[in-house]
């Protein structure tokens, strides 16, 4: 029999298995040593790597244009990876419930590093360490390019194919 409080308990087990996924939404955390080696590879995987948080508000509206080019390239040797400038302590309360929120699926990591002198040169010479930030890197370093600023779609598009 389907009562008002059979239906009060099945929408309290809902939220209850909803917020058990979003907090459950894993989120790798890597040093920048662990990072450069997952991108910095033999493969001929074109790794597109974005630097962002959820604080910084040209990082966040660049997104859904890094959200379209990992479903169009999906099958493709071209990667995305969102790495997430956030504190490791605010994972749980900040950017798992951003993932969630904005229904990202490209893959997103966290950047456990708290002294940028110690990782910024390492990522590129080129990068001054302001976010929005993006990598490109391809075989090892024999595709490199880095640019500080908010990208575009249309941008993201060209400098696929200029590597492919």
């Amino acid at each position: 029999m389907i009562t008002k409080k059979n239906i009060s308990r099945g929408l309290v087990a809902f939220a209850l298995l909803i917020s058990a996924q979003l907090f459950s939404q894993k989120v790798t955390v890597y040093k920048i040593d662990n990072l450069l080696k997952r991108i910095h590879n033999n493969s001929d995987t074109l790794y597109i790597v974005n630097f962002w948080a959820t604080w910084c508000k040209p990082c966040v509206a660049e997104l859904p244009d890094f959200e379209k080019i990992n479903t169009e390239y999906k099958t493709q040797k071209v990667k995305v990876l969102l790495v997430s400038m956030d504190f490791k302590e605010d994972v749980a309360k900040k950017l798992k419930p951003f993932i969630q929120k904005n229904n990202t699926v490209s893959e997103v990591v966290l950047l456990d590093e708290l002294n940028g002198n110690e990782f910024i040169d390492k990522v590129s010479k080129q990068w001054g360490g302001a976010i929005p930030a993006t990598l490109f890197t391809k075989n090892n370093n024999t595709v490199n390019e880095f640019f500080e600023k908010k990208l575009h779609y249309e941008f993201l598009v060209e400098q696929i194919t200029k590597y492919k």
